[in-house]
């Protein structure tokens, strides 16, 4: 994604009712680890199986786990099936032609094993037979979360505080607290729209955190400005939150409402969907009122909805 010139925006920010501070966005990249982590992503604890069967199970080319088909060689040589096509049908263990021969024995002891979620260290205390285990991993609430950052195409994973860290400290992304919010974004040059990430703002509110996006890209032939927000845990919880956000002016406003998504869905995934404040380029600059220079207010709140005991429908709750 390619990224606009760090002098080039500039956002003028009102939190909860403060004076405006200026913040200059930041879109330099940023030296970073491949992997991050403010826990450790343990493997298997496999204390609950003898260390010599899970040994079996393991494959000696990528040391993932073996899942059927369950390849061998004459000798005896397992391996998994992925890599066994990367091995040009050689067993990697003797160098025997491989052939298709099936170790359908060590496939139903693995049948019949039990292990704990490879998450375990982060909260998952889920045990699953051998088979499922895979299954549950891909959707496993405690696996590590991506980066949320939309500027440059960042690896790390891990856990929310640490990526609340990382987008501080490594991303320089402007932290605030405060459930509302009220940026101003201006461009010097509106009619130089490129696919390019203009701001991350992280906000702090209800015990949570939450990416407020704001960019440019272009909408088929139609250059546009979108904002949305991601909430910074999975999407159960991200459904208990709602978000309003407007822009507007010389007597007219654009308003959206909406439940922030969450960053299991990438950034691309959420602004693809259109599931935010979209305002085209014509209307921007009608709402700026200077053709020169793209200068938009917006303004928006977060509130956590609360269900009615009685009637059982949501109602907002706007205390911190």
């Amino acid at each position: 994604m390619a990224a606009l010139e760090i002098d080039s925006v500039e956002c003028v920010s009102s939190i909860d009712g403060n004076e405006d501070e200026e913040i200059v966005s930041h879109t330099k990249q940023h030296d970073l680890p491949h992997q991050y982590s403010s826990k450790p992503h343990g493997a298997v604890a496999v204390g609950l199986v003898p260390t010599s069967v899970h040994e079996l199970l393991e494959c000696p080319v990528c040391t993932n786990s073996m899942y059927p088909p369950i390849h061998q060689c004459h000798n005896g040589h397992t391996l998994c099936s992925t890599c066994k096509s990367r091995v040009h049908n050689r067993c990697p263990t003797c160098r025997q032609e491989l052939g298709d021969i099936r170790c359908l024995a060590l496939e139903k002891v693995a049948e019949s094993l039990e292990l704990p979620c490879k998450f375990f260290s982060l909260g998952c205390a889920e045990i699953f037979p051998y088979y499922s285990k895979l299954k549950h991993e891909a959707v496993c609430n405690f696996r590590p979360h991506n980066c949320p950052y939309a500027g440059s195409e960042c690896s790390v994973t891990g856990d929310i505080p640490f990526l609340v860290a990382h987008l501080r400290d490594d991303h320089k992304v402007d932290m605030h607290t405060g459930s509302t919010f009220n940026h101003r974004y201006v461009k010097s040059n509106p009619r130089e729209v490129e696919n390019a990430t203009w701001m991350l703002t992280v906000f702090n509110c209800f015990g949570q955190y939450f990416c407020l996006h704001f960019e440019a890209f272009q909408l088929g032939m139609a250059p546009v400005y979108m904002a949305f927000l991601r909430f910074m845990g999975d999407e159960t919880e991200a459904r208990n939150y709602s978000y309003s956000l407007e822009v507007g002016a010389n007597g007219r406003k654009l308003i959206w409402e909406g439940t922030p998504r969450s960053i299991r869905c990438s950034h691309r995934k959420v602004r693809d969907s259109h599931d935010g404040l979209i305002i085209q380029r014509n209307m921007a600059l009608f709402f700026s009122g200077d053709k020169k220079e793209l200068k938009l207010r917006v303004t928006g709140r977060i509130w956590k909805e609360q269900q009615n005991p009685d009637t059982g429908v949501c109602i907002p709750n706007l205390s911190i």
